[in-house]
């Protein structure tokens, strides 16, 4: 009978630079292999793919050549090229069995179509698929191991480095801080998604294969625990030894605004206008919102217009208040916010008692930091008792992996507060002198162009506070004066209730702190401002000359 053989190569993997070497040193020997054997080769398959599974679409393609009768032998470097699998494995023995396939080949291995013959075969193919199933088992113990010691045994995401040095994860510095900013403009509530993903682009962050950040893929950074020093791994919350690039605080702030905004989005009818969202009617309570309108005259002129008006959506009341145009609600918005700027001298002042106060201040906060570690210690033991109840069964896995990914979110918790606690004596100073440098620029931010950090600004300083009626834009009162100190609802309010009240006094003007971290009750009553940041209070005070 005339043989008729078909010469099968095959690499376990499509990724060119790995194997490189296995496909042309296979194909190299079994041509030399077929020419001293005299064998008839018809045809060559050449595969790139596993043959743990069966689905391989070359050799499927090979067998039904067979089948046809194109040819009755295969040539291959070894019987673990042709199959790792019971399925595949079978089938070519089954072709022996029909003589279908008359004989097969191997360089590296023995083979005759007789019973004793077949069942090496069949012992090779079984240990084959043993090979493969134990390194797989292996290797899940491996990961399993990595996962135990809180090494999250997979590609490091966007922010982060596998290091293979150290066989660990490590942050990647400068895209890490493009991450957390991400994640801070993101916590403000003025950027989408799809405005994350072109900041992230702008600062050329990309996927591992250089591809663009998707919408969906910055979803997926902002909801990832990984950055607080947690990972997910085989539908479970562990707890990481990497280091986090954000706080719990601000990952938790960045999930509710993604629950917030996760609503189905709607197509506006017109392009969404800056002061949308910040502003209230002063008649009937409703927001106002902001309308393009474009104007054809007889000319044909064309102007285009931003009017903002009420959205009269009040089911009561029928709303009188008419429309404003943007360059005057922006004028009026310019004005309250220059009236807000603290002056250069009051800044100084402040600056200099809050450096003196943090120099000599010290407070032990050893009770506080004791108390959350016990219960840290509580959250170990349940966790160590609920991994206990898993393992005797007493507890189902979905109610296993639910309440230990809530007690690792709460000792995470526990452990930022416990940080914050030990650096809270000293961490106040910078942010308040942020906010001194911030608030003496407030001319220069009400002067700009920029109309959607104005309303930024803005909403930080009035809050809901700012009300449209009559054509007039005014800020609800934010001070209560209380034995003789005005108290705001956040320094803001107070700097702005200080303002009014200075104006109306003499110019003798000094600052002191007050007697505690709390306003006393021998604050002198001509204290008129108090601005407490950071757990410190720093109080203005004007004395009123004599009569």
């Amino acid at each position: 009978m005339n043989q008729k053989y078909f010469l099968y190569a095959r690499k376990s993997t499509d990724v060119e630079d790995k194997q490189v070497m296995s496909i042309e040193s296979q194909l190299t020997e079994l041509r030399a292999f077929a020419k001293n054997e005299s064998l008839h080769i018809v045809d060559e398959f050449v595969e790139k793919q596993t043959a743990k599974v069966p689905g391989r679409p070359i050799f499927g393609e090979m067998v039904r050549r067979i089948e046809s009768g194109e040819a009755n032998g295969i040539i291959s470097w070894h019987p673990d090229r042709l199959a790792r699998n019971s399925v595949d494995g079978g089938q070519i023995v089954y072709f022996l069995d029909i003589d279908t396939l008359a004989s097969l080949k191997f360089p590296s291995h023995w083979f005759e179509n007789t019973p004793q013959g077949k069942f090496t075969l069949s012992m090779a193919f079984v240990q084959s698929k043993y090979y493969v199933d134990s390194l797989s088992e292996n290797t899940k113990r491996g990961l399993r191991q990595k996962v135990r010691m809180g090494i999250f045994p997979s590609q490091a995401p966007v922010g982060y480095l596998n290091d293979p040095r150290i066989k660990t994860i490590v942050v990647e510095k400068k895209s890490a801080k493009v991450i957390r900013l991400a994640f801070e403009k993101y916590t403000q509530g003025d950027m989408r998604l799809e405005d994350v993903a072109d900041f992230l682009a702008k600062h050329n962050i990309t996927t591992r294969s250089g591809k663009r950040i998707s919408k969906t893929r910055a979803a997926f950074i902002l909801s990832n625990p990984f950055y607080v020093g947690l990972f997910k791994y085989g539908g479970e919350i562990h707890e990481g030894k990497h280091e986090p690039i954000i706080t719990k605080k601000l990952f938790d702030e960045a999930q509710a605004m993604l629950k917030q905004r996760g609503q189905p989005e709607r197509k506006p009818k017109n392009e969404p206008q800056p002061f949308c969202g910040l502003i209230s009617c002063a008649s009937c309570g409703m927001m106002i919102t902001g309308e393009y309108r474009v104007k054809k005259q007889k000319n044909g002129n064309v102007h285009e217009y931003v009017y903002y008006h009420c959205t009269k959506k009040h089911k009561s009341i029928k709303c009188p208040e008419p429309c404003i145009r943007k360059e005057e609600l922006d004028k009026q918005l310019s004005c309250l916010i220059q009236k807000v700027s603290l002056p250069k001298d009051w800044a100084d002042e402040l600056n200099r008692l809050a450096s003196q106060d943090y120099k000599n201040s010290a407070q032990s906060l050893t009770a506080c930091v004791k108390e959350e570690e016990e219960k840290i210690a509580t959250i170990q033991t349940k966790l160590q008792r609920l991994l206990d109840g898993y393992l005797e069964q007493d507890i189902e896995r979905s109610v296993y992996r639910t309440e230990k990914a809530k007690l690792l979110s709460q000792k995470k918790s526990l452990e930022e507060k416990i940080t914050s606690l030990s650096r809270k004596q000293n961490d106040w100073l910078e942010p308040f002198q942020d906010w001194l440098k911030t608030a003496q620029r407030l001319n220069e931010i009400a002067s700009d162009s920029d109309l959607f950090a104005k309303k930024v600004c803005a909403k930080e300083i009035f809050g809901s506070n700012l009300r449209l009626g009559e054509k007039n834009l005014r800020a609800a009162t934010g001070g209560t004066p209380k034995n003789g100190v005005v108290v705001g609802q956040n320094q803001w309010a107070v700097l702005r209730a200080a303002h009014s009240s200075v104006g109306q006094m003499p110019t003798s003007q000094i600052l002191v702190p007050s007697p505690g971290l709390e306003p006393g009750s021998q604050v002198p009553q001509t204290c008129i401002l108090s601005l407490e940041l950071r757990g410190r209070v720093f109080v203005y005070r004007k004395t009123v000359p004599d009569n």
